[in-house]
């Protein structure tokens, strides 16, 4: 019996996750003006975290989820964003964490979750984290139960309405009081940008590799 094609999309993208990685220069296409002048830099304080990419198939299309962080007082607020956060000490590893964050924000039952592999490992000067971005698939689409403290909403992003060009622009943003200058990714009327535009720019260079 043949494979179906969500099957082939996710064997085919695990084969390419273990080729080189693009890395830097897939992130520099949707780098903000603002991150390219910090001057911070990995330091003894920096720590690490984790956000899951993760693709399932719904009506012959493939799709992932991406959350709305609610508006709070820090530096992520009210930004578009995969599921994910800080290591543990009880994680043995970076991908246990974007599994167990995903699980915790979004209700991601982890049992038919494939891991894939991983992205670059990207700094986020803003928060002085590294997050390693990981990816996965499960066979069928998730029920998401998300957790209000955490999470707005969520989002089911088609990975064909991802795709299209003509969804990425470059806008004035406003940041804690701040506007900044930085490309996005125009998707279900809210803009993608930041670290998680500079994720999906690798991830969509993989996958068209």
């Amino acid at each position: 019996m043949s494979e179906s094609p969500f099957t082939e999309f996710a064997e085919s993208l695990a084969a390419k996750l273990r080729n080189p990685l693009p890395g830097e220069a897939a992130h520099l296409r949707m780098v903000s003006q603002s991150r390219l002048r910090l001057t911070v830099k990995p330091n003894d304080r920096t720590r690490k975290s984790a956000v899951l990419v993760l693709f399932y198939p719904h009506q012959e299309e493939i799709y992932f989820p991406l959350i709305l962080r609610p508006a709070y007082d820090g530096v992520h607020a009210g930004q578009m964003a995969f599921p994910g956060g800080r290591y543990e000490r009880s994680d043995e590893s970076l991908v246990r964490t974007a599994l167990r964050e995903a699980q915790e924000e979004i209700g991601l039952r982890l049992t038919d979750v494939q891991v894939l592999g991983v992205l670059t490992e990207l700094f986020i000067p803003p928060s002085n984290f590294f997050v390693l971005p990981v990816v996965a698939s499960m066979p069928y689409r998730p029920e998401f139960f998300p957790d209000p403290r955490e999470v707005e909403k969520v989002f089911e992003v088609r990975l064909q309405e991802i795709t299209d060009k003509s969804i990425i622009g470059e806008s004035e943003i406003q940041v804690r009081g701040v506007t900044i200058q930085a490309p996005h990714y125009m998707v279900q009327n809210y803009k993608i940008w930041g670290a998680t535009a500079m994720m999906i720019s690798e991830l969509l260079t993989v996958i068209e590799s």
